[in-house]
């Protein structure tokens, strides 16, 4: 039997990612090879680093997408139905919308596909058919797989999936590619999964069940994981690595002796322990993404975000700087907070933090999320093609105190303002943290700024 997973990556994102410096495959599909039976012959595309080759035939192939990523992964999907390849899919896009994603495939998992992967694969190599309607797989687990006309089948597990015993991720499987392609770290891993926040826009909470309650892998098999990872880096792709600080901690002190180096995500509680930032510090930590979204303290409290308070972020970023942790901040201009001035003093706050690099974005309602249920209710959602739901190209709701014109031409403006050479070193100036990589870091950020970027930031400057 040939297995074939592919994370699926839309080409309008691939174009506005194109020249990153660094790029991070993601954990999903080598994960699932690795909980594969052996019997089962594994190949594998990551489209962050290769196209996908449907010429090739197999006896399943898996997609996973994001929404951005979703018609394209039905095109995917489409291409090898049509030479009688069954397709699978499942992921965030999957689990939002599992109605309008059957209608392009012959299986989708909805949530967590550790629980259910034995029988997808059961049911595929052996031709099983089912009666249409519900039917529970496990008693244990209580997963479940709807069967709807055709044969078509759509698997669940409402319960969640334990992250003891998890194999060693299959990274022989992801391969280096592009101008950047010895930057294409194979060094992802996870530690914890879920998130205890609830912000209105994040679809977190409703991709894994009881996302609210973390789950954590035994430090003992993480930290034998990390040993096994050949590259120097690993990047945890945790929601929320210090979510449980006494977890955190002791995860950080097995992580001592690997000397290794890494990266996460963690929330400004995290950079107010001390103790965290040390242990983090001598563990390896090089770089924490937080997401602070925003200078407005009423658009972080109308985003369910009010435990990100403004009037700390000087304070605790200069901490972990003290601790020798960069810090990327996400930011997201679209808030119904945000008016014109937000861009600018956007820019202008973090330059005087000295903030070391940021992913910025335009705010995006995903589906299932309550920012979308919200927006959809008022008539706000202007733009129903997924493929712009990236954060990057298209403005896809109605702003409150701007014209969509005007958000993206402003995000796209602080975009270049953040990484201009003075703003950059501005910024390193007040930090100097890791300034032999964050030097080319935030210099790739600034030549990846396309010039269709740049000539409509410009819009903004001439307002």
């Amino acid at each position: 039997m040939r297995l074939h997973p592919i994370t699926a990556e839309d080409p309008l994102t691939l174009q506005a990612r194109a020249r990153e410096l660094i790029r991070f495959p993601q954990l999903t599909m080598p994960l699932l090879a690795a909980l594969t039976p052996a019997h089962w012959q594994v190949s594998h595309t990551d489209e962050i680093t290769h196209p996908v080759d449907t010429r090739c035939t197999y006896d399943l192939v898996g997609i996973t997408a994001a929404t951005p990523g979703a018609l394209h992964a039905y095109e995917l999907a489409e291409a090898f139905r049509q030479r009688g390849v069954k397709v699978v899919m499942g992921g965030p896009h999957a689990t939002l919308l599992p109605a309008e994603v059957i209608e392009h495939v012959d299986i989708v998992v909805v949530g967590e596909a550790e629980t259910v992967w034995a029988f997808v694969l059961r049911d595929v190599e052996y031709e099983v058919h089912y009666p249409a309607g519900s039917h529970l797989l496990d008693e244990a687990t209580q997963a479940t797989v709807e069967v709807l006309p055709g044969q078509k089948k759509i698997y669940r597990c409402a319960r969640p999936a334990t992250l003891a015993g998890l194999p060693f991720a299959r990274r022989d499987l992801i391969e280096h590619g592009g101008w950047n392609k010895w930057w294409a770290t194979k060094g992802a891993i996870i530690a914890t999964r879920g998130c205890p926040h609830r912000c209105d826009y994040c679809s977190i909470p409703h991709l894994y069940p009881q996302a609210n309650r973390m789950r954590f892998r035994p430090v003992t098999e993480v930290a034998a994981e990390v040993a096994a990872i050949a590259d120097k880096g690993v990047v945890f792709w945790d929601d929320n690595i210090g979510a449980n600080p006494r977890y955190a901690k002791a995860l950080f002190q097995a992580l001592i002796p690997l000397k290794k180096w890494w990266t996460s995500q963690a929330t400004l509680a995290s950079l107010r322990d001390e103790e965290f930032l040390c242990l983090a510090a001598a563990s390896g930590c090089k770089a924490l993404f937080v997401g602070l979204e925003s200078i407005y303290q009423s658009s972080l409290d109308g985003a369910n975000k009010a435990h990100n308070q403004v009037h700390y972020y000087q304070g605790l970023i200069a901490k972990a700087h003290a601790y020798g942790i960069a810090i990327q901040a996400g930011i997201m201009f679209g808030f119904d907070g945000d008016d014109k001035d937000v861009f600018a003093r956007t820019v202008d706050i973090m330059g005087e933090i000295g903030l070391d690099n940021a992913t910025i974005s335009l705010m995006v309602p995903y589906p299932g999320t309550p920012a979308y249920a919200r927006l959809q209710a008022a008539g706000r959602i202007i733009d129903d093609n997924w493929r712009h739901y990236n954060g990057k190209t298209h403005v896809v709701h109605a702003p409150r105190q701007m014209t969509p014109e005007a958000l993206l031409a402003g995000y796209e403006w602080a975009k270049t303002q953040f990484y201009s050479p003075g703003h950059i070193f501005k910024r390193l100036s007040l930090s100097q943290t890791g300034l032999w990589w964050n030097i080319p870091r935030n210099l790739g950020y600034m030549f990846g700024l396309t010039g269709e970027v740049r000539s409509r930031a410009a819009m903004h400057s001439a307002e």
